[in-house]
């Protein structure tokens, strides 16, 4: 992300807050009227809070001269010529920048001097020094902020998107608006245009160039930002697991920004929508995500961009010893506690932050500076991106011997230092060893023993660059970080953040870095509210909250071979495989199965987000399609067998052909993933762990290549909680879902009305029905417990427990039969209310249980990797 700039003028020149309006081509009259006038050839930038002058020739610095410390602004002509324009005279400061392009602290002249423009168009005169004198105005009558966004708005007002950079004429025109391209320390304004195709982003100034395109097709990734604490940026990535996106939006009203977000979910065809913590969790626990790749997944989601300096990814330090001249990695006493923010590794240090604490008044803080801010990130990769180190400390580089010289010295003044409990960011775990080495030879100072700053000294035990980034990325996949890296979680990201869990954990911040730590809107002044959003943006700030209760820890995938335990055993070994094909016994434990379904063919959805069709005569696999990166959920096929629908950890639905072979649609209907879907009479009903059931009216387009067809969203049943499993009365006028808190919630669907909710369960309701007769309403549950409600009442008239969890169950409005976590088939007596029989089935939980319509066969499915098909007798 941190590209130098293609010329030697970039954002990075301006200030803070400052916009750059526009630039005319000019000359420079040095020493005008004098026989030693001469001209110099450039570019004049009209910006906010400066007027810069970049020469053509780069021997010759960029002049930028503070409007605020202009005395006098004007035309500058003899005998009525206007060509000449502006005389500034200067009683402060000025600065020069990059001679000979080179990147150094700028350099500062003090005093009264003039400076001459010549611009290229007369015309252009009257119009600069209008804005000009309005711009310095503003700073002259301490007016500031208030004038410089009028002036800001009414150049947007008065502009529109150039239609003619659409790249096709027949793009159709969806959404405009004004909104800023954000990159890191600077924004810049312009106008947002999406069509059918493409994204659009035009700068008002046309820098860096005339326009910015994004093709839809090309999104994998959107995220909805918050921004200067306010929920207006977007950023989209192109690419699945890069840590930089491909354009960072700031929109001015937050409807804007939600509708675009909109638009370009509905109109990209394979999109892949945000993902919830919870979901990455779980592919992070079964070993489906490295340590690292879950770490950057987290901070996308609370609002960690490369472009926001203020909200850069945050990392662990994972290593402790930077001394040894070997580093063992199967040695505990080499990393990092990580169960303790960096603040609390050293115990004196602790003991007298934690006396400053007791003794301060409301609001208490045990640390007055951050782990993660634009000084702490720079301070790190100031060898890569020095012009943005200039730009946060007004043209200087900080003081030699403050700078990132050593590892072994940072990680000592982290550990003892007064006020310096700083994280570590993504490149330490990266590729790319730029940001160790000074390969752009810059003269960062020396220190006060004599050497010159230039390379980072490495530790001992890392003998190059590229040997110190790899033996930190093992270090970070190691066992031990794998372990322990959710306590960490919990203090950067989760229930350890804030509240009571953050002060048992002693990991309490200045409540300016917390989000909402201070209501922006309740402050009336303009500048007040940009000094308060400046202060808290340069202090840094705490990542949005993901997780409100303990982390769980990683799992360690075991594989193993498991004999044959059922009366019909479908892992059929022998059976021959195509090249392309897998057995039934390809279903390791690793992607096991969550829902199976006999339809002839069989089908089954796995964690791994594919859907096998077997067959069940010949037993052998006949299609396998992945649809996402995601699991999916559940599936169904619709009447006629020619089309199967299946649900999506990706927030997604899918339709898929099984004459045609591929997929026929797309449903982005969730902002979580979706967690079961049924079908009636050409409507679907979609459960989301968003708190949502959806109602959807709609047939999918009959063949691949038509039109997509148009899902109208009937009604919306809206819950407090994720929603885990519905079910359907047979008439489709009822629905019944379940929660992760235990709730079973029975609907009326032609009013979209709850009759009932009723807290039956201790924890989350894993599976629902409804008698033939829709009299009643079974749930089972992560409680062991099988509760019976009536559904005119909505009274729980009959609960019977099991010592362990139920994950499904089938039943024929008499007698139950449920799939325990051992593995065990119960048969439940509900006139008696009792286990009547207990069937050994699978070595594994049974995830899913089918039964035909005649009652008269079954198929299960396990952890185990098994299915097995049932013939019941009576």
């Amino acid at each position: 992300m941190f590209f130098p700039p293609e010329s030697r003028f970039s954002l990075l020149l301006l200030n803070l807050e400052e916009y750059y309006f526009e630039q005319h081509r000019a000359n420079h009259i040095l020493h005008k009227g004098s026989h030693h006038e001469r001209k110099s050839r450039g570019s004049l930038k009209i910006c906010s809070k400066s007027a810069i002058f970049e020469p053509d020739a780069i021997s010759q610095p960029i002049i930028k001269i503070p409007l605020r410390d202009c005395v006098k602004i004007g035309k500058h002509g003899e005998n009525g010529a206007n060509r000449h324009f502006t005389k500034y005279v200067i009683f402060t400061t000025v600065y020069f920048i990059k001679e000979h392009n080179v990147v150094a602290p700028y350099k500062i002249e003090r005093g009264k001097m003039e400076y001459v423009f010549e611009l290229d168009v007369p015309g252009k005169v009257e119009d600069v020094v209008e804005t000009l004198l309005q711009v310095s105005t503003c700073w002259v009558e301490n007016s500031k902020q208030t004038e410089i966004t009028a002036i800001l708005q009414s150049r947007l007002a008065r502009t529109s998107f150039d239609k003619n950079r659409f790249q096709n004429i027949s793009e159709k025109l969806h959404m405009e608006c004004k909104a800023e391209m954000v990159t890191p320390l600077v924004t810049n304004p312009g106008h947002v245009c999406i069509t059918d195709t493409n994204l659009y982003f035009q700068p008002l100034n046309g820098y860096p160039k005339p326009v910015v395109q994004i093709t839809l097709q090309d999104v994998r990734r959107i995220y909805k930002r918050r921004h200067g604490l306010m929920p207006l940026g977007l950023e989209v990535f192109c690419t699945e697991d890069d840590l930089c996106s491909d354009i960072y939006l700031k929109f001015y009203e937050p409807q804007d920004r939600d509708d675009l977000y909109f638009y370009i979910a509905t109109y990209l065809e394979h999109h892949v929508a945000e993902h919830t913590a919870e979901s990455y969790m779980l592919q992070w626990q079964r070993g489906h995500l490295s340590n690292y790749q879950y770490l950057l997944h987290l901070n996308n989601l609370a609002d960690r961009s490369c472009n926001d300096l203020s909200q850069y990814p945050v990392f662990p330090w994972i290593i402790h010893d930077y001394s040894s001249s070997e580093l063992d990695l199967s040695n505990p006493g080499t990393f990092r506690d990580l169960s303790k923010p960096v603040g609390a590794l050293n115990k004196e240090r602790l003991e007298r932050l934690l006396t400053r604490y007791q003794e301060m008044p409301e609001p208490k803080f045990m640390y007055g500076s951050h782990y993660s801010s634009p000084g702490y990130v720079l301070f790190y990769l100031v060898r890569i991106a020095p012009e943005y180190m200039l730009c946060l400390q007004n043209g200087r580089f900080d003081n030699a011997d403050r700078m990132f010289n050593s590892i072994a010295e940072t990680w000592k003044n982290c550990l003892d230092g007064a006020t310096d409990f700083k994280e570590l960011i993504p490149e330490f775990y990266g590729d790319d060893v730029s940001f160790l080495v000074n390969s752009l030879k810059l003269d960062l100072g020396k220190r006060q023993g004599g050497q010159m700053v230039d390379d980072v000294e490495l530790p001992p035990w890392a003998s190059s660059p590229e040997d110190f980034l790899q033996k930190s990325k093992d270090a970070l996949e190691s066992n031990y970080v794998s372990e322990h890296l959710h306590e960490w979680i919990d203090l950067i990201f989760g229930y350890k953040q804030k509240g009571s869990g953050a002060v048992g954990a002693h990991n309490v911040f200045h409540p300016l870095t917390y989000e909402g730590g201070v209501d922006l809107n309740s402050i009336q002044d303009p500048d007040e509210k940009v000094a308060m959003l400046t202060q808290i943006l340069e202090f840094g700030q705490t990542p949005k909250q993901l997780f409100v209760t303990p982390h769980p820890r990683r799992i360690t995938p075991k594989f193993k071979s498991l004999s044959q335990t059922s009366s019909y055993n479908a892992t059929m070994a022998d059976s021959p495989v195509s090249p392309g094909e897998e057995s039934f016994e390809d279903l390791t434990e690793e992607s096991k199965t969550l829902e199976i379904f006999l339809i002839c063919p069989l089908l089954i959805i796995k964690l791994d987000s594919t859907l096998k069709m077997f067959s069940k005569e010949s037993k052998m696999l006949q299609r396998s399609i992945s649809f996402s990166n995601m699991a999916l959920s559940s599936c169904l096929l619709l009447p006629g067998d020619a089309t199967v629908i299946t649900s999506s950890w990706d927030n997604n639905v899918y339709f898929y052909s099984i004459a045609f072979g591929r997929r026929q649609d797309t449903l982005m209907g969730h902002d979580d993933a979706v967690s079961k879907i049924c079908w009636h009479d050409n409507r679907l009903y979609s459960a989301s762990w968003d708190s949502t059931v959806k109602v959807w009216s709609g047939v999918p387009a009959e063949m691949p290549g038509t039109k997509r067809h148009h899902f109208d969203l009937l009604a919306e049943l809206e819950h407090d909680v994720s929603v885990d499993t519905i079910s359907l009365n047979p008439a489709s006028t009822l629905l019944v879902s379940g929660t992760k808190e235990g709730t079973v919630n029975i609907w009326d669907l032609p009013t979209a009305t709850l009759m009932h909710q009723i807290p039956c369960h201790s924890g989350i309701v894993c599976d629902t029905a409804f008698s033939p007769d829709s009299r009643h309403v079974l749930s089972t549950g992560a409680d062991g417990c099988l509760n019976v409600i009536d559904v005119q009442t909505g009274m729980l008239i009959s609960s019977m427990t099991s010592d362990e969890p139920q994950r499904c169950f089938v039943w024929d409005g008499n007698s139950v039969l449920s799939g325990s976590q051992s593995g065990e088939l119960l048969v439940w007596d509900l006139l008696g209310a009792k286990i009547s029989e207990r069937i050994q089935g699978h070595t594994g939980a049974v995830t899913c249980i089918w039964m035909n319509e005649q009652c008269s066969s079954i198929i299960t499915g396990g952890e185990d990797r098994q299915i097995i098909f049932w013939k019941l007798q009576y």
